[in-house]
């Protein structure tokens, strides 16, 4: 099927409108605000419980709609990355047919050839007795590019201020081609391992449809630790970290805290949480034993860990061992919940006629990994962004001189800034007119 070429012109048309654009532009951010504020990529649970049916957020917003409507991973929903797709060709389209042509146009002149072209111009005059060479070298002094014949003259200077524009929108498109390909390559996993332990990565929170979650290498936890104040606060927590190759040969090893990721092969592991795997003790002379630990519901009054040990070798009788922070105390509590000593590692007590000796309390740490191959774009966005956005304030100023019958004609146009450039062309002005040139010679 062939397209005809009125429809493509009438297409084109349509994307370079500027309604269509500030459409789009309102559209991804009302989205992007929703993105924000509705919880993302959360359990099914999550959003059940937070955005019920009866009575539904704003009278229509429950779960099932939020659902629906892909609100719990805007970022990734084929509306919403259509959208971006239409912004981006309609910031081509615009860059196409109005800002290259514009900039065409701006390298494009004549010299003037009559005195009745320069009232056409937003500034102009007649200089009797005035040089056209002296006005070539008052315009050379102050930055302009000038052509010149016998009689005359074209200068112009900013014209880095036509190409501002289209930095900016080849920005725009950059930061927008960023956004698509992390949706559609990128990932992120959340992992909690024990010190000591090697994992892949396995729990994949948010996935594109094109994501590739590597798995010819590993990660293993050296040791995690954590740092206190002297008030029991946690200060830092750090994880020494080894990347292993397939053949479980390390690659690259790195130590994680707060703010200091690691990155290998376009992933980056950070820091983000942290729990108490296991509890490590000896029951009388018995080689070291693991206990598993789970973190306790406290209803928001702090985190704990704890495990039950037994004491029997029938599970008739045993013990609740509780810790809260891996400083190395343990508290030990009976099955009626009465609490009956506190433990610190490396010391033992004596329980139903067993001798308990604490080694230690294993650490767990919580790691969460990204990997989002739009990043560069995103970056290389923002400086072109910023590059443009100065460029664009740069003035353009054309100036135009012709001399005829002893007579200096001089005027000039610019596209901002015109009362600077006004007081530039009236200074020139002035200097040319012989009267005041033999003045300021005098002086």
């Amino acid at each position: 099927m062939r397209i005809s070429a009125p429809v493509v012109r009438r297409v084109f048309a349509l994307l370079g409108d500027l309604r269509l654009a500030i459409l789009l532009l309102l559209g991804i951010a009302i989205a992007s605000i929703g993105g924000t504020v509705i919880e993302q990529g959360q359990s099914l649970s999550f959003y059940q419980a937070n955005y019920p049916e009866d009575p539904a957020l704003f009278g229509f917003l429950s779960w099932r709609v939020l659902l629906a409507l892909g609100l719990d991973h805007v970022y990734r929903t084929p509306w919403y990355l259509t959208l971006l797709v239409l912004f981006g060709l309609s910031l081509i389209t615009c860059t196409l047919s109005r800002q290259v042509p514009a900039l065409t146009a701006a390298q494009r002149w004549q010299y003037y050839q009559a005195p009745q072209q320069f009232t056409k111009l937003a500034l102009s005059t007649a200089i009797p007795q005035g040089s056209l060479k002296d006005l070539a070298t008052a315009l050379a002094a102050r930055g302009y590019r000038v052509w010149q014949t016998d009689n005359q003259l074209y200068a112009r200077k900013g014209m880095v201020g036509r190409i501002g524009p289209i930095v900016v929108h080849a920005s725009l498109i950059l930061i927008l081609l960023g956004g698509i390909l992390g949706a559609l390559t990128g990932f992120m996993a959340q992992e909690l391992v024990p010190s000591g332990e090697t994992f892949h990565l396995q729990h994949i929170v948010q996935a594109g449809p094109l994501a590739r979650v590597p798995q010819d290498w590993s990660v293993k936890v050296n040791r995690f630790w954590i740092d206190y104040t002297e008030a029991g606060d946690i200060d830092q927590f750090y994880s020494d970290l080894s990347v292993l190759d397939g053949e479980g040969q390390e690659v690259k090893r790195g130590t994680l805290h707060v703010n200091q990721p690691l990155k290998y092969g376009g992933v980056t592991l950070y820091q983000a949480d942290w729990g108490i795997a296991a509890i490590r003790f000896r029951l009388n002379n018995s080689p070291v034993l693991q206990l598993p630990m789970a973190e306790l519901e406290t209803e928001g009054k702090g985190r704990l860990w704890g495990t039950w040990l037994p004491t029997k070798p029938d599970l008739s009788a045993g013990i609740s061992l509780i810790a809260r922070d891996l400083q190395g105390t343990v508290f030990i509590y009976s099955p009626q919940g009465e609490f009956l000593r506190s433990l610190r590692t490396g010391m033992s007590t004596e329980i139903n006629g067993v001798k308990l000796t604490l080694v230690e309390l294993v650490g767990s740490t919580g790691l969460q990994i990204k990997a989002d191959p739009g990043i560069p774009l995103f970056y290389a966005g923002f400086a072109f962004l910023m590059a443009g956005v100065l460029m664009s304030y740069v003035s353009h100023s054309q100036v135009w001189g012709l001399q005829a019958n002893e007579i200096l004609y001089l005027g000039g146009r610019t596209n901002r800034a015109q009362l600077t450039f006004e007081q530039e062309l009236t200074a020139i002005a002035w200097e040319l007119t012989p009267q005041n040139r033999a003045t300021a010679v005098e002086a």
